[in-house]
């Protein structure tokens, strides 16, 4: 009955965050409709860019990270028209679907960068113990070391577009993003109903479930990319991947707790309401403090700490599991 409870209250919280990041979104470019961002955008053009036209010259670093005129201006009437808006005691607004933040280092989103950069170093930190404490011949060892390469990846591409956001930054993030949280429910099946292991039955059902996440992968980034790039769907289908990534992790902690009474079988469902909680930020936007961190940085922040915990488990769950294979062999 607990276990039912939870799941609920996780597909309500899910749903919540869902219509949360809707409601959002339907408010994310009301300053670029500002006639006076609209403006403001016009006289400095006017001003600084095209042929002829002397301009403040762009530091070398931004001009790497492709800032033009054309971008600075955008960057500059931003930050002039969100100055005037707070002096008139009036709410900050979005402009392209983002909060206007203040850049370092030519990054659009410094914190949200670095802490991208947190969650790669804790995969990099995962896929190093991994390699340093499960032998080779363990089956459950190459899933393992694949979803912290997957994991890297994902976060490489966060990064990358936190920093600059463009089209193709935009895709590479999604893509990879999406690739993380299929992993996340391919590798967690197969962890949990051991497909890892030598059987013809197992081996059958672990090729079918293999190609049926390739399948959906690849469906998925086919849709994206070639029938139309839809933000809801996107969402919809990484949270239905985590939904069952979840439940199964919920299910495992209580049945093996049930069963061994160690506190370490609990941890996955740690994780699970950790990364719930986490992604709750998202419900919670707000325009960035001091301009520099807003809701979806902290998510990012958030989910750092449980990474580092599941690759531990992980960790302790493959060893103990070696263990009582020597056990039962003496």
């Amino acid at each position: 009955m607990a276990s039912h409870r939870g799941t609920v209250w996780g597909v309500l919280l899910t749903l919540s965050l869902i219509l949360g990041l809707l409601c959002a979104a339907a408010q994310a470019s009301a300053g670029d409709r500002l006639p006076t961002f609209r403006e403001c955008l016009e006289v400095c053009k006017a001003e600084n860019c095209g042929p002829g036209k002397t301009h403040t010259p762009i530091p070398l670093l931004r001009r790497l990270l492709l800032w033009n005129c054309a971008s600075e201006c955008d960057y500059t009437c931003q930050h002039i028209i969100t100055t005037q808006r707070i002096a008139s005691a009036l709410p900050v607004v979005q402009f392209h679907g983002k909060w206007p933040f203040y850049r370092f280092l030519g990054m659009q989103e410094p914190f949200s960068v670095l802490f991208s950069l947190g969650n790669l170093y804790a995969h990099y930190r995962g896929l190093r113990k991994i390699r340093a404490h499960i032998p080779l011949d363990y089956s459950l060892r190459p899933f393992y070391v694949v979803l912290a390469h997957v994991g890297i990846a994902s976060w490489v591409f966060s990064a990358i577009f936190h920093t600059r956001d463009f089209q193709v930054t935009e895709e590479l993030d999604y893509f990879a993003a999406g690739a993380n949280v299929l992993y996340g429910m391919y590798y967690t099946a197969i962890r949990i109903f051991r497909l890892d292991r030598p059987s013809p039955r197992r081996r059958s059902v672990l090729r079918a479930w293999t190609l049926l996440c390739i399948v959906l992968y690849l469906c998925h980034v086919a849709y994206m990319k070639g029938v139309r790039w839809d933000y809801t769907y996107n969402m919809a289908a990484n949270i239905v991947a985590g939904i069952v990534q979840n439940i199964l992790w919920s299910w495992f902690s209580i049945t093996s707790y049930q069963k061994s009474g160690s506190l370490w079988s609990i941890v996955p469902g740690v994780v699970v309401a950790w990364v719930m909680v986490a992604m709750s930020m998202e419900l919670f936007d707000f325009p960035p403090w001091l301009g520099c961190i807003d809701a979806h940085s902290l998510w990012h922040f958030l989910t750092i700490g449980p990474t580092v915990l599941m690759y531990n488990f992980l960790l302790k769950d493959a060893q103990d599991d070696i263990a009582g294979k020597e056990r039962y062999k003496s």
